[in-house]
């Protein structure tokens, strides 16, 4: 494994590439796949990381080079988000899409009594093991999977295998580990290893990717105002890179409050943030500080639909967040809806369940819509105006780098 920490300064760029290069020494490399987030991971470290691994693999290695961003259930990155953040560096020509419904293989099964046992009997039934083709396509010498190692509300603990399963995953287990998540409780996962998704995760692991040519490039990242300091570098075949990045995450990105929050104004980043699928981490993080009653404004000038995919928008906008029972119910009695497990468990995580009130402030979604999926509607510009510079709010700069707690 190699390793890089630096707590108080954060890594410059020159100590990042000397970690890459050493990464690479000594190998001989024709064609290598390097898998990093998409944009909605803006402050994850990844882009800068893809660009050095994309120089050092073409100038020093004379490798072919291609890029799959670990879209999961997002909509493919178009070129201008490309160059926002890896750079101008790389050609389009390198960049290639997933398919999370069609372009997957099945290449193996999570056994019923295992998915019952990590579950406490929540769940009765296997879990099928699916993979993107590219991944799967032997004439990768190596797979570099590149991710952040944040708090996260499906698997406890994002990154490592998350990024293959699901970033680059299928339907199916997409579908299954979210209402493994959602079914075990938010409150239970966010913030831990060894939850019972991250343990589907390892078994999937330790019985069919091993065998696949992968290996970890995993960060921890914190933001200053508007600067994101990479504090970690993890690089490892196996778990001991994210035994290491999960310590050091849960050291700076669990933030720990004394008392809970009446209210709470989230920025979302218009660049990172376009739909209520994604921005709603502004909900899922501050979840367990709310105040019963508090009231939690998102300001979101760059959403302008609930889902990333057109199916679960229209799930969304039919079913809408109404809390946790009535989605179970619907998804019992609506069959459209239990092929879609992963929208269920969307629904489910972003209702309050009526503890605390959610506003949204939006410039292209409008009061109709935001209304018409369950929660408060203001003007973007309304809501700037007067929650910006409040100094009686709590106030979140970038929800997806931090949960917020008692």
């Amino acid at each position: 494994m190699i390793h890089l920490e630096d707590e108080l300064n954060g890594l410059n760029e020159e100590l990042i590439r000397d970690c890459l290069q050493k990464s690479l020494a000594g190998r001989k490399l024709d064609k290598v796949l390097l898998i990093p987030p998409d944009i909605t991971r803006k402050s994850s470290g990844a882009g800068i990381i893809t660009a050095l691994y994309y120089d050092l693999l073409r100038n020093k290695h004379n490798a072919c080079v291609d890029i799959l961003p670990a879209l999961g259930t997002h909509v493919p990155m178009t070129r201008e988000e490309q160059i926002v953040f890896f750079g101008n560096s790389i050609p389009m020509c390198c960049f290639l899409v997933h398919d999370w419904r069609n372009g997957i293989q099945k290449i193996g099964e999570i056994p019923r009594d295992f998915v019952s046992d990590v579950s406490e009997g929540l769940i009765n039934e296997t879990m099928d093991i699916e993979l993107s083709n590219y991944i799967l396509d032997k004439s990768y010498d190596l797979i570099l999977s590149i991710g952040q190692v944040v708090p996260h509300e499906v698997v406890g603990m994002a990154n490592y295998t998350k990024n293959i399963v699901i970033g680059c995953g299928g339907s199916s287990f997409i579908n299954q580990s979210h209402m493994l998540g959602a079914f075990y409780g938010m409150e239970r996962i966010m913030g831990r290893d060894f939850s019972p998704v991250r343990k589907v995760f390892d078994y999937a692991e330790q019985h069919y990717i091993k065998k696949l040519p992968i290996e970890y490039v995993l960060t921890v990242t914190v933001t200053k105002e508007t600067k994101t300091d990479i504090l970690g570098l993890y690089i490892s075949k196996n778990r001991d890179g994210f035994n290491k990045a999960v310590a050091l995450s849960q050291k700076h990105n669990i933030i720990k409050l004394d008392k809970p929050i009446d209210t709470c104004v989230v920025f979302l980043d218009e660049n990172e943030y376009r739909s209520t699928w994604l921005g709603n981490k502004a909900i899922y993080r501050t979840r367990m500080v709310m105040a019963d009653g508090g009231h939690l404004i998102i300001l979101a000038p760059g959403v302008e639909k609930f889902g990333e995919d057109d199916e679960i928008d229209r799930l969304i906008r039919k079913y809408g967040y109404v809390g946790r029972e009535n989605i179970l119910k619907h998804s019992k009695s609506n069959p459209e809806l239990m092929s879609n497990l992963s929208a269920a468990a969307h629904l489910i995580h972003g209702s309050t369940d009526g503890r605390f009130k959610v506003t949204y402030a939006t410039r292209h979604l409008g009061k109709e819509d935001i209304e018409g999926v369950g929660y408060n509607y203001k003007p973007y510009d309304d809501a700037m105006n007067e929650y910006k510079q409040k100094d009686d709010v709590f106030y979140i700069n970038n929800p997806g780098l931090g949960l917020w707690m008692i």
